[in-house]
């Protein structure tokens, strides 16, 4: 192979990722490099806006065969909470490569909260960026409560969810919290189900009463397992779907000229929509 054509591929790294069970990933690379090489998968959080990007995590890639390396990232330890973006870096010192998407067996994550084994709860699913890159969305949360499923009805939501690292205990809660500089606090009742498994009604009356002169509003769902226990969100983190918000969609309701509506943001945390409908 010619030196042009050799660049060509080492500029282009593929990966694809396997998830085992346990949330061990095993990454096999394709990249066209001497068996004498030294690259590493280097895995990158994107940083918040305007924060200085940290050190990555490192793992050695070990040649499998001619042109094949493999990776394994273990459960433990878990990655923090993030987008993490998944580079090979060829050798000491060399820049960094973006990796490209190759084939993802997710079915290790289709067993959903099934397969989470004490807390906290991490959660890790690769997936593809709209740019064309490999990249990981990880979640590491102490106390998790996972939205299962989501009834919309003609002015209610029943949703169905299960509560880790926490059981529901004397004053439990929900609370809808409307953003803003001066918060509002919606709270319900759950209702217990077995072991770990609650459920709640939110009646959309309760939330267009706290409206403000018709401006559009976002309400973010909590569970409170106890009534002095630390807030938790809900959301819907343990599966195979690093993006949800785009994914499930629910149906809106419209009361009094108003819509409201579930939805997933781009955490995958659970929160309620209320806006005017504009005037024909």
């Amino acid at each position: 192979m010619s030196g042009d054509g050799a660049n060509a591929i080492v500029e282009r790294p593929r990966g694809a990722v396997t998830v085992r069970n346990g949330g061990r990933l095993v990454v096999r690379v394709q990249l066209a490099l001497p068996a004498s090489a030294q690259p590493r998968l280097l895995l990158q959080r994107r940083p918040k806006k305007g924060q200085p990007e940290e050190t990555g995590r490192s793992l050695v890639l070990e040649s499998v065969r001619p042109d094949e390396w493999e990776a394994v990232l273990e459960a433990d330890p878990a990655l923090e909470e993030g987008r993490w973006d998944a580079y090979v870096v060829t050798g000491p010192g060399n820049e960094r490569l973006p990796l490209l998407p190759g084939l993802r067996d997710l079915r290790g994550l289709v067993s959903g909260g099934d397969a989470v084994r004490g807390t906290p709860v991490a959660v890790r699913i690769p997936y593809a960026t709209k740019d064309g890159r490999l990249a990981i969305r990880a979640w590491r949360r102490a106390t998790h409560a996972e939205a299962g499923r989501i009834t919309v009805g003609s002015g209610a939501m029943t949703v169905t969810a299960r509560l880790y690292g926490a059981g529901l205990g004397e004053g439990a809660n929900i609370a809808l919290v409307r953003r803003g500089r001066k918060p509002v606090v919606v709270r319900v009742a759950p209702s217990a189900g077995e072991e770990q498994d609650f459920s709640f009604t939110v009646d959309y009356a309760d939330l267009l009463a706290e409206a403000v002169g018709g401006a559009p509003a976002v309400w973010d769902v909590f569970v409170h397992p106890r009534a002095d226990a630390p807030r938790v969100r809900v959301a819907r983190l343990l599966d195979d779907v690093a993006d949800r918000k785009t994914v499930f969609v629910y149906p809106a309701t419209t009361l009094d000229g108003v819509s409201v509506r579930p939805y997933y943001t781009l955490d995958n945390d659970l929160s309620v929509e209320v806006a005017p409908q504009p005037s024909r």
